[in-house]
């Protein structure tokens, strides 16, 4: 089989993107496809050469093409991974299912930003991945839908997987984006109601403050300085000056201080 140098080169780089190549009496289909993995999202490139109805697969290992056989068994090879694909997308949706629940029912853990952001960077990169792949496999159809014995239906078929993990990966990652503005919201109340809280106590130690300071002043003819019952009585005028700030306060923000009660 003779293939033009650039388009050998483009077979046996891994990080080519998807394409499909029309050359002189063959065609090149290269997909990046990804590898769902235990703890991260594997990317792998698969480069097929069809000539005169006949699949070759280049082989990464031995770095050399190695006849896969028809189209079919082309078919057959893709069809296995992309169902494989469907399931482990579908894991996905349940585990992001499950950070919504915890989410809704006030059960997070420390760890919900950086679930959220493995759970985004591997649906953004698969869902990039079958972008290209589905536009590549699309022209794959379309140029060889035109010979006899094309099993179109069955192409077809596969070209429906690679659209439904591309939508079910935007899917996920709409919801995603959804639980991130639900999380901000629930962050940002939260510090609402702490900053709420301390500027209720720094009022309250705004009286105490105002007379500690008066009191505390180095300047002759203050109240009560020679009196055995000064201190007494600069408690007692604490206090009601403490009234007289709080029980106002705790009328006009009644509402308020209903709002950020945390609800059992």
């Amino acid at each position: 089989m003779n293939i033009e140098a650039l388009h050998l080169e483009d077979i046996e780089n891994p990080e080519h993107p998807s394409d499909f190549i029309p050359g002189e009496g063959y065609t090149i289909l290269i997909l990046r496809l990804p590898e769902v993995q235990r703890d991260c999202v594997k990317v792998d490139s698969f480069a097929f050469v069809v000539e005169e109805g006949v699949c070759y697969f280049y082989d990464r290992a031995h770095q050399k093409l190695e006849k896969l056989g028809s189209l079919m068994d082309m078919n057959r090879l893709l069809d296995n991974l992309t169902e494989k694909l469907i399931k482990d997308i579908q894991k996905y949706h349940y585990e992001i299912e499950q950070l919504e629940e915890s989410l809704y029912e006030n059960k997070l853990s420390g760890m919900f930003m950086q679930q959220w952001l493995s759970y985004k960077k591997d649906m953004s990169l698969i869902h990039r991945l079958m972008f290209h792949a589905a536009i590549s496999f699309d022209l794959f159809i379309t140029h060889h839908k035109k010979y006899e014995h094309f099993e179109e239906l069955a192409y077809a078929d596969l070209y429906e997987h690679m659209v439904r993990i591309r939508e079910l990966a935007k899917a996920a990652m709409d919801k995603l984006d959804n639980l991130y503005d639900f999380y901000r919201a629930k962050v940002d109340e939260k510090m609402n109601r702490n900053v709420y809280y301390l500027t209720i106590l720094s009022g309250i130690f705004l009286p105490l403050t105002l007379m500690t300071g008066f009191f505390g002043m180095n300047t002759g003819g203050l109240p009560w300085t020679d009196d055995p019952n000064g201190t007494v009585k600069v408690i007692l005028v604490s206090f009601v000056l403490e009234l007289l700030f709080l029980i106002p306060f705790i009328f006009q923000n009644m509402q308020k201080i209903k709002k950020f009660r945390p609800k059992h």
